[in-house]
């Protein structure tokens, strides 16, 4: 039993035969997806990448990973964007919010090179001090600044600690296959390399050595995550709306999205799955978010945000719906005993396991956000492990790229990343920029 779609919560807001209406179109986006006919078809290698990984790459990765448990205290992990959201999603997830707190024989795990605050920066500095310390920096050009800036200052740490022959046995590159400056780099030092895949964007990387190489030196099961993968290739295999689950999710939220709701909220009733959102919300947000379409793909941890954006949900614009995730079995449960005082009224809730507690809230939550005029749908998640993890992460890259083709999008490029790029560049004085630099100091100055 793997993830299931729960639709019960629509009536009302989405008839049956609304969606049966969308069959034609998504065998259509089925059709452009696997004949590769659509836009942006030079980057569909994730979508039978359960089934073609480099098995050679994959034992590499693995060798790889068990060397870094051994070497080091702390693994930096450094990247931006879809180099490092699904790798700490997954850490998150299957060990903890506090994987780094926790007593374990596996090193550490932080990550750089998503931003450039030089507080952050110096703060991960401290924290290196005094132990052992490797480095996996992920950019398939080796020239994006942020992580540019952050591999540069890493790098000179661990050539002044370990001298230049010690600092290449924990530099583990992954980067282009053939060209780039930091596969030249690579080369030239004798760092051990792994591939991006020419034809798999970033946001679709997490099973490619992108994700998997720091999520391995975690401590998961990768070969685990690719079986799920694979189970969940399998089972969207199918083009008929009404037998394929995964389009029944696309095709819904193209539908509540035709219906004038502009906003996508994730929901989940656990926090460990709070970066597992910030993943889906690049997938979804970068890939359909252009030509001036797109759901806004939100996310909440209740019941947390009940308290803070609850009453906006319950009782604020009508622009939204949710998707709740209904993780079914915890990773632990906590046993709620009766106190004999009694002094904070809680002993309704005592003699029972506390999620339950969360199970109720969660269903109350539902109910009472439906009954305000949200829609919502549930993915049922039967439990938290590799398995699922890489069955839930396939599931989400197929029906965006579904959705994407619904809206008569391009889900695999992000044109308009690279605005703020030119305008960054400009202001900080990169050759070439120096006419535009002009301009928009005018600008800024009025």
């Amino acid at each position: 039993m793997s993830m299931h779609l729960n639709r019960n919560y629509l009536k009302g807001f989405m008839a049956d035969h609304e969606l049966e209406a969308l069959s034609g179109a998504v065998k259509t986006a089925h059709e452009t997806l696997h004949g590769k006919t659509g836009l942006g078809n030079d980057f569909l290698g994730w979508v039978e990448l359960p089934t073609n990984y480099d098995k050679e790459e994959f034992a590499r990765i693995q060798q790889a990973a068990e060397k870094i448990k051994k070497q080091a205290d702390v693994l930096i992990v450094i990247g931006i964007g879809g180099s490092y959201l699904g790798a700490r999603a997954a850490i998150e997830l299957l060990k903890s919010q506090l994987y780094n707190n926790l007593k374990k024989d596996t090193p550490d795990i932080y990550f750089a090179g998503n931003s450039v605050s030089p507080s952050y920066l110096q703060e991960l500095l401290s924290i290196c001090e005094g132990r052992d310390i490797a480095v996996n920096v992920i950019s398939k050009s080796g020239t994006t600044t942020e992580p540019a800036l952050a591999f540069r200052v890493f790098k000179d740490l661990l050539e002044k600690k370990y001298g230049a022959e010690g600092a290449k046995e924990r530099i583990y590159c992954t980067t282009d296959k053939a060209r780039g400056t930091l596969k030249e780099l690579a080369d030239r030092e004798g760092y051990a390399t792994f591939v991006v895949p020419d034809d798999v964007g970033g946001r679709y990387s997490v099973l490619t050595a992108v994700g998997l190489l720091p999520i391995a030196a975690a401590g998961c099961d990768i070969q685990k995550m690719m079986e799920g993968a694979k189970a969940a290739q399998d089972a969207f295999l199918c083009p008929d709306l009404m037998r394929n689950e995964c389009y029944q999710y696309a095709a819904t939220r193209f539908a509540l999205h035709q219906k004038g709701k502009a906003v996508e909220i994730m929901a989940s009733f656990d926090p460990c799955f709070a970066m597992m959102a910030e993943w889906y919300k690049q997938l979804f947000g970068e890939s359909e978010g252009k030509d001036g379409k797109g759901l806004y793909p939100s996310s909440v941890i209740f019941s947390t945000d009940l308290h803070s954006l609850g009453q906006f949900i319950q009782d604020g614009s009508r622009i939204m719906f949710e998707t709740f995730i209904d993780i079914q079995k915890p990773k632990q449960d906590f046993f709620i005993e009766k106190d004999p005082e009694n002094l904070d009224g809680l002993n309704f809730l005592a003699d029972q396991e506390m999620s339950n507690v969360n199970r109720k809230v969660m269903e109350a939550t539902i109910l009472a956000h439906t009954e305000g005029g949200v829609p919502a749908v549930v993915l049922e998640v039967p439990e938290i492990n590799e398995f699922e993890f890489g069955y839930m992460v396939y599931f989400f890259e197929k029906a965006c790229a579904i959705s994407g083709y619904l809206l008569g999008v391009n889900p695999f490029d992000q044109p308009g990343v690279e605005s703020y790029k030119k305008n960054m560049f400009a202001l900080l004085g990169k050759p070439g920029y120096e006419d535009r630099r002009a301009d928009l100091e005018a600008r800024i100055s009025k």
